[in-house]
């Protein structure tokens, strides 16, 4: 029974998708069963790189979506909208949907969850978070079973072919951009990856699926590299630290009695000790470190962007479609699903809230510019010590002849009375400037 597919943008993703579709030789056989029938292109003119008769092309994406010759529909288009009133449109046609969409997901994951399940169709997403790697479905089945307590990866592939770059060769950030925006690892506009909105899409993504319920995703805080300074990769390198661009989501409380679980979800730049799971992850490779119970630690590695990753996981979860669809039959039947994705069922989802920052227990890395005088790093310690912050060491570093940079790793505090410390420290008279503030594991 041929199935036919809807494909909603033929750009990197799209056209990667249409490759794999036109050639199943040696591939999954029911990727034989999958054929094109139409496809949804911004530019009917326009060149490309695969060959898509021209009859299959439309410029009108709800023409596709509406066609009966389509049985699944393919959201590879990006953006917000129209790809959230489309991805709602199909389901209201009783199409399932797979898209790639992290934003719209992020944003609206429970109005899809809500239509998704009033409609008995499914919406799958395992693009839409680490382009190849395999971790949604992971998260909603193979773990399932157990009490996820934390998750952390570098989910974001240009950021860490930037930092990996910064780290090898001491390059400053901008001359490092511009070459991933040459080789085509960073867009022409690259904010929404270098300044952490990327990753806080994904992130939001990923919580909703380890703890069973959404969080805002405008009120994730993200911090992106955009204003990491070089010295502080390399300072970080002589201590015995990578930076990366951390994205992490963790229980604080499991919430009993009605009250909502209460989770710690941030995006921002952070130095791992190099014996860290994820601190060897370099170029544009991404990695997601889940940490529950039983399962104890368990890492995910691989291609985190691209063409070949991305249409690679789109295709998986077609292919997902079509084995329930041949062993399910093609609809529901009198109006029962024959199945709904776990994220996008609705009625599962637990409350969450996020956890007020200064609650937070982190250790910190601070670069300070100091006057170069007898007595500054004991003056500094003292405000440390008065606000109860515990320093695991303190280095000085010459920065010209006039002035020093003393840099400090705290243990694990309380980060309302880590501000406090830095607010004093800020104060002293031999202080010009806090330089630097990230985060340390």
């Amino acid at each position: 029974m041929t199935i036919g597919i809807g494909l909603l943008g033929l750009g990197t993703v799209g056209a990667g998708v249409a490759e794999i579709l036109a050639t199943p030789e040696g591939r999954h056989p029911l990727v034989a069963e999958l054929e094109l029938r139409r496809v949804a292109v911004r530019d009917l003119q326009r060149p490309r790189t695969i060959r898509v008769p021209a009859e299959l092309l439309s410029s009108d994406p709800a023409a596709v979506v509406d066609d009966p010759a389509v049985d699944i529909v393919v959201e590879v288009m990006g953006g917000l909208e129209p790809a959230r009133s489309l991805i709602l449109r199909a389901i209201a046609a009783g199409k399932p949907v797979v898209t790639a969409n992290k934003a719209v997901i992020a944003r609206h994951g429970e109005e899809i969850s809500a239509a998704a399940a009033a409609a008995g169709v499914y919406v799958l997403l395992e693009a839409a978070v680490g382009g190849g790697i395999p971790i949604i479905e992971p998260l909603k089945q193979s773990l399932g079973a157990n009490r996820i307590q934390r998750v952390s990866g570098i989910i974001n592939g240009t950021t860490n072919y930037i930092l990996s770059r910064m780290a090898a060769e001491g390059a400053e950030y901008a001359a490092v951009l511009a070459d991933a925006q040459r080789l085509g690892y960073a867009e022409a506009d690259p904010a929404a990856d270098v300044q952490g909105a990327d990753a806080a899409d994904k992130i939001a993504i990923l919580t909703g699926l380890a703890y069973g319920g959404s969080v805002p995703r405008e009120a994730i805080p993200a911090e992106g590299i955009d204003q990491l300074d070089a010295r502080d990769v390399t300072y970080a390198d002589q201590l015995g630290f990578v930076v990366k661009l951390l994205a992490v989501s963790q229980r604080i409380e499991t919430g009993t009695n009605g009250d909502p679980q209460l989770l710690d979800v941030r995006v921002h730049p952070t130095l791992l000790p190099r014996s860290h799971p994820l601190a060897g992850v370099n170029g544009v490779f991404n990695a997601i470190l889940v940490e529950g119970e039983p399962v104890g630690q368990v890492m995910f590695y691989g291609p985190g962007a691209g063409a070949g990753p991305t249409a690679s996981a789109v295709v998986a979860d077609i292919l997902n479609i079509a084995g329930i669809r041949q062993a399910t039959g093609a609809r529901a039947v009198d109006g029962e699903p024959p199945g709904i994705d776990p994220l996008l069922a609705a009625g599962s989802w637990r409350q969450c809230r996020l956890v007020d920052g200064a609650r937070t227990t982190h250790r910190n890395y601070v670069r300070l510019r100091t006057t170069d005088q007898p007595g500054v790093i004991g003056r500094i310690g003292t405000c440390f010590g008065e606000a109860g912050v515990s320093i695991q060491s303190i280095v000085q570093f010459e920065a010209d002849s006039e002035a020093a940079e003393i840099v400090v790793i705290t243990h694990e505090v309380l980060e309302s009375r880590f501000r406090q410390a830095l607010d004093a420290i800020a104060a002293l008279p031999e202080v010009q400037r806090v330089a630097a503030c990230l985060r340390t594991l």
